[in-house]
């Protein structure tokens, strides 16, 4: 097993972002967390789905993510929905902070993992789709899935 590949079982995935927005970029950050929260996730209780990103002070800030409580915390547990500072190069948010400057696009994390022993979060530049746009994506979906189903069956 390979350094970088060490620990990245529990993944929690943003599976919502890809159906509701079109990821123009993707960035890999590090998060601060309590200790309550880091054990949470390595049992895999959290959520992305409401979550997003906003720069503020030029600062990541990640809000909306629900991790639950570890139960043998007791008073020393963490609020589940606090917001969490993400930790990126100043030139990375700045270069996040200008592609969210147009009108309709915003920050998704797209996912929360571990990797070399240490939370990561996948967050992405997205444009939200349009309802007419959701229908071409899962209509494309299908028809990739049957042609996979009729190439199985062919051997």
């Amino acid at each position: 097993m390979s350094k970088g590949q060490a620990n990245i079982s529990p993944r929690i995935a943003n599976r919502r972002a890809l159906h509701e927005y079109f990821i123009e970029a993707k960035l890999e950050c590090g998060i601060a967390l309590m200790g309550s929260e880091v054990k949470s996730l390595r049992e895999g209780k959290g959520q992305l789905q409401e979550s997003f990103v906003r720069v503020e002070n030029g600062q990541l800030i990640l809000h909306g993510c629900h991790i639950d409580p570890y139960a043998p915390a007791t008073k020393f547990n963490h609020e589940p929905l606090r917001e969490r500072k993400l930790l990126a190069h100043r030139r990375e948010i700045k270069k996040l902070e200008q592609a969210t400057a147009t009108k309709g696009t915003t920050l998704i994390p797209l996912a929360m993992y571990f990797k070399g022993g240490r939370v990561k979060v996948e967050i992405g530049v997205a444009r939200g789709k349009q309802q007419h746009d959701k229908r071409n994506a899962i209509r494309k979906k299908e028809q990739d899935r049957e042609m996979r189903r009729i190439m199985s069956r062919r051997q």
